[in-house]
């Protein structure tokens, strides 16, 4: 709609012959006050000036030469904002075009890119914690968005699978592992592992040195070590693959850190010989003379004593991905701490002459009830598992006492999917560098701006199907709107093609979220208000194509959030 309304705007503009600035386009956007119509457009307060004209009157000029087509009707208000508002016979056309159309009126972007998006990426032998839900959810839902925009994705978990602490997992798996305790738990095992030892070293020089001399041996291609640590890879991975399964979260690659190891060296004798980076005190650095905000803050790509650094590993992820993905855009859904960091790595690479985007897509934390970040009574971090299972679990009793007749079975599969479909809203309708409280009881409302209360509208939209006995077909030349609701309702309809292809504009799926809201309020006030069971006729078959509609936009609307809509609560 939004594109009709400027192309009649856009034509307005030639008729009337002005010399608008080079390159000018009138743009349409929808209404803040509905009171005033559906959309609006403030082209002649931009132009007035420039034309030497005043704004009431240029815009009185373009609403005399537009040609709606029937689309709308238009007039001004104060200094000359330009107010549409569709037609209910437009509103009409567009339902019936939306009916077959399985894009629900998203155009595909042009021109589609290859983007890889890095994000979640947790360490091995850790468990995730509370803090991978921004990186892990928000990415997730991104991807989603740009596939379904019609871009090339790749989805990268760069986990971190090499690393100094290696050096004491090696030793303390050859000392105080519990061999039970690893095949009944991997992770937690893993992780009492490294504690244990981490403890050990800040007590004895000698257990640390020991440590580092199996780091050593590990980087040296040691065969015990080497083994040792690919057995640690694959158990974290089947963990970690156990929560990915639960968030309906996928990958197409695991390249972690030492995916890139052979890279490394030849990477820093080529930024050397080209004189990107050079030598400082022993240290091979990347210095950023010619950057007013990084001039004092170089890079440090190879330590004297020969190690490589995450900076060193991060800049030849990028040549990877560049040579062996075609990635016109890479996208890095990591928290805003590490911004120093992803500004370094971005000016390096341009420096040596590769030019994908580069997007840091960061975040900010996730707090307790007493507004400091969420950590568990003794001071740890809130593992993952853990937030899931209370989530499923305090769906589960909700569900039960709304419908105590339903059998375990059914309750267990509809807890999974509004428990963790909860946990994943109150993620995604914040913006993202929002530090926001974690509420059990507000996530889980079937009221207010929660999953769970777009799943319930959901499964209301379906309750009206399931009560047509003779089922039903859906007429798409048969429309006609005339109630308030009805139009307030397909108006949320049709916006489900102008929000979807502006979320990659600053990553915001929490845009999204908003939409969604609004759209089921608009269908409970239109439920309320339109009768569509009692009703006949033209009237019935207009409300159900409304209804049937609303019920597609949610599910695909909750699809790219990664959030599944039961078909009861």
């Amino acid at each position: 709609m939004i594109q009709e309304l400027e192309e009649a705007l856009n034509a307005a503009l030639t008729e009337l012959k002005l010399e608008v600035p080079s390159g000018f386009r009138a743009k349409v956007a929808a209404a803040a006050d509905l009171r005033f119509g559906d959309y609006q457009a403030n082209t002649a307060m931009v132009l007035a000036k420039s034309l030497g004209m005043n704004p009431r009157q240029l815009a009185t000029q373009l609403i005399e030469s537009i040609d709606l087509g029937g689309v709308a009707e238009a007039d001004i208000a104060g200094p000359g904002f330009i107010n549409f508002r569709i037609t209910k016979v437009a509103w009409c056309e567009k339902l019936a075009g939306l009916l077959g159309d399985d894009r629900l009126g998203v155009d595909l972007a042009q021109p589609a890119q290859n983007i890889v998006v890095d994000f979640s990426a947790p360490n091995v032998a850790k468990p995730m914690h509370v803090g991978h839900i921004r990186s892990t959810i928000i990415g997730e839902s991104l991807a989603r968005i740009a596939i379904f925009l019609g871009h090339k994705v790749v989805k990268d978990n760069h986990i971190g699978d090499w690393g100094t602490q290696f050096g004491m997992i090696i030793h303390g798996w050859k000392t105080v592992l519990d061999q039970e305790a690893l095949e009944s738990d991997p992770v937690a095992e893993l992780l009492r592992v490294y504690r244990t030892v981490n403890g050990l070293c800040g007590e004895s020089d000698d257990i640390r040195d020991i440590c580092k001399m199996e780091l050593v041996n590990l980087q040296s291609g040691d065969e015990a070590n080497l083994e040792i640590w690919k057995r640690c890879v694959d158990l974290s991975k089947e963990g970690l693959q156990g929560i990915y399964d639960r968030l309906d979260v996928s990958f197409d690659y695991w390249y972690g850190e030492s995916y890139y190891n052979d890279r490394l060296a030849p990477l820093v004798e080529g930024m050397l010989e080209s004189g990107v980076a050079r030598e400082s005190d022993g240290a091979i650095c990347v210095f950023f003379d010619d950057d007013e905000k990084l001039a004092d803050k170089p890079t440090i790509v190879r330590k004297a004593d020969g190690g490589f650094l995450y900076a060193t590993t991060d800049l030849a992820t990028i040549d990877f991905r560049v040579e062996e993905w075609d990635a016109d855009q890479i996208w890095y859904v990591v928290g805003a701490p590490q911004q120093l960091h992803f500004q370094q790595i971005f000016t390096a690479t341009r420096k040596r002459g590769l030019s994908p985007e580069m997007q840091h897509i960061s975040f900010g934390s996730i707090l307790g009830e007493d507004r400091k970040l969420m950590k568990t009574r003794s001071g740890d971090n809130v593992q993952l598992v853990d937030v899931l299972d209370e989530a499923v679990e305090r769906a589960s009793k909700v569900i039960a006492e709304k419908n105590p007749e339903m059998g375990d079975g059914e309750r267990t599969k509809i807890a999974e999917i509004v428990g963790i479909g909860a946990v994943k809203f109150a993620e995604l309708s914040q913006h993202r560098m929002t530090d926001y409280v974690f509420s059990w009881d507000r996530m889980l409302a079937l009221q207010g701006d929660t999953a769970p209360y777009l799943q319930y509208s959901y499964v209301r939209v379906n309750s009206i199907f399931r009560k047509l006995e003779d089922g039903v077909k859906l007429d798409a030349g048969n429309l006609k709107i005339t109630e308030v609701g009805e139009v307030n309702l397909a108006r949320m309809i049709v916006r489900f093609g102008e929000v979807v292809p502006s979320l990659l504009d600053d990553f915001r799926p929490n845009l999204l979220a908003n939409y969604l809201l609004e759209l089921a309020k608009a269908f409970h006030s239109f439920f309320e208000a339109c009768p569509v069971l009692k009703s006949e006729g033209e009237t019935q078959n207009t409300r159900l194509v409304l209804c049937e509609l609303t019920s597609r936009v949610l599910v695909k609307g909750l699809d790219l959030m990664g959030i599944q809509a039961p078909e009861r609560m």
